[in-house]
């Protein structure tokens, strides 16, 4: 008789292996919690740059919503755990959008306290994050906001039906009233934004207000809701530190040769916002200076639809050149390069460029990236365009169709695609 050898099973001896390993413990789960939490404040704080920047287009914004989400859901998921670790961030703004997102998509009340506790000290990310919720958890929310007695929450509630684009309707009207001046300039500054040309006559009250918040928003919906842009104009005027709010539609309603007076920077802006070919020249000189060569690029582009950012219309920083701070610790310049996320154009390519395409641009004329001021034209940047030139052309689809909503870039971009029917 043969006898088999006897082979031991494997499975008892893998079990037992599997049995000495070491369970996971909470601490990395933390770990990861805690990363979610950094990088969901980190990237809104990107994002809320990347609404305004040059080089972000729908495509690109919806990416990085999409980041965003990604670890706010982390959060949600975490529960309890992932509440706490993100309220340690709630002193920056974009801490405080994560723990507002995360306080004001459920229904307990305590989060919600923390939330409008430090409300006045971070109105922008409070309404970011209304403007980040479903219209119908937000209203919610913001609806009973429109009659507190606190002035913070009466504003993130205005902010949050106009970044919605809907009318609130007579809680709009009385907000436009509102004894704080904050609450006020918001209510004004939504007549615009939600295209209420009935209204027009109660911006146009507001113009000879006291504040100057409450004038300059005033100004800009009465330029919006209709073709007199003089008050707009003159308050930028007054106050250049309006203009890089104002020039946009000031110029779009009434040129640029109000603006030459002001330092080359903000007369560049205003000739790229007007559109006017007429102006090519000028700019082309401007670029020859290193300290204005590329916002002249961009008001060029703005113009023509030139890519300056592809060969051969791309330059190189001048040698030396320093816009922005340095690592010299001596050095009082600490402010960020203004045009950092800019092309350098070179002058003599991006003239030989124009010359060669001139002819099919008539001065007089007004100009979007190069297509004419038409709807269909227009609709088509708010698909493709960069984010400076989509919100250029939200603004001048408002002018030509007036009593309709302005397009709003800066919204969620899922939701813009749906929008836009993209």
């Amino acid at each position: 008789m043969t006898v088999k050898p006897v082979v031991p099973n494997p499975k008892p001896a893998a079990a037992k292996a599997r049995r000495r390993r070491p369970l996971p413990t909470a601490r990395p789960i933390l770990e990861i919690v805690k990363q979610h939490a950094e990088d969901a404040a980190f990237l809104w704080v990107q994002r809320d740059r990347a609404v305004r920047a040059p080089h972000y287009n729908l495509t690109l914004l919806d990416r990085l919503d999409g980041r965003v989400e990604a670890h706010v859901d982390g959060l949600r998921v975490a529960g309890d755990a992932g509440w706490e670790i993100a309220k340690a961030g709630i002193g920056e703004p974009g801490g405080y959008f994560v723990v507002a997102i995360l306080a004001l998509d459920g229904r307990d009340a305590a989060r919600q306290e923390v939330v409008i506790e430090s409300a006045a000290a971070h109105a922008r990310s409070l309404a970011a994050a209304l403007a980040w919720l479903p219209w119908k958890r937000a209203e919610a929310v913001a609806k009973p906001w429109l009659e507190s007695p606190s002035p913070a929450l009466r504003r993130a509630a205005v902010a949050a039906f106009a970044l919605h684009r809907r009318d609130p309707g007579a809680p709009l009207l009385k907000a436009a009233g509102d004894p704080d001046a904050a609450v006020c300039a918001r209510a004004i500054k939504a007549l615009g934004e939600l295209g209420l040309v009935k209204h027009l006559a109660l911006a146009q009250r507001a113009l000879g207000h006291a504040d100057p918040g409450v004038a300059f928003a005033a100004a800009w919906s009465t330029a919006l809701l209709s073709k007199d842009a003089g008050p707009l104009i003159g308050m930028v005027t007054q106050d250049l530190r309006r203009a890089g709010r104002g020039i946009p539609l000031a110029a779009r309603q009434g040129g640029a040769d109000w603006a030459r007076a002001f330092p080359p920077r903000l007369a560049i802006m205003a000739a790229g916002h007007a559109g006017d070919p007429a102006a090519i020249p000028w700019l082309l000189d401007q670029m020859k200076t290193p300290a204005l060569a590329r916002v002249a690029g961009e008001a060029f582009s703005m113009i023509t639809g030139a890519d300056l950012g592809s060969e051969p219309l791309e330059g190189k920083a001048p040698e030396g050149f320093e816009a922005g701070p340095t690592d010299d610790p001596a050095d009082p310049n600490v402010d960020m390069d203004a045009d950092g996320d800019l092309s350098w154009p070179d002058p003599p390519e991006v003239e030989k460029w124009w010359k060669g395409r001139s002819g099919a641009f008539k001065p007089g004329v007004r100009y979007l990236a190069g297509g004419p001021m038409e709807i269909p034209a227009l609709r088509g940047l708010l698909r493709s365009g960069y984010q400076r030139i989509r919100a250029a052309a939200a603004l001048e689809l408002a002018l030509l169709e007036p009593g309709k909503p302005l397009f709003e870039v800066r919204a969620p971009g899922f939701r813009q695609k749906a929008g836009l029917g993209a």
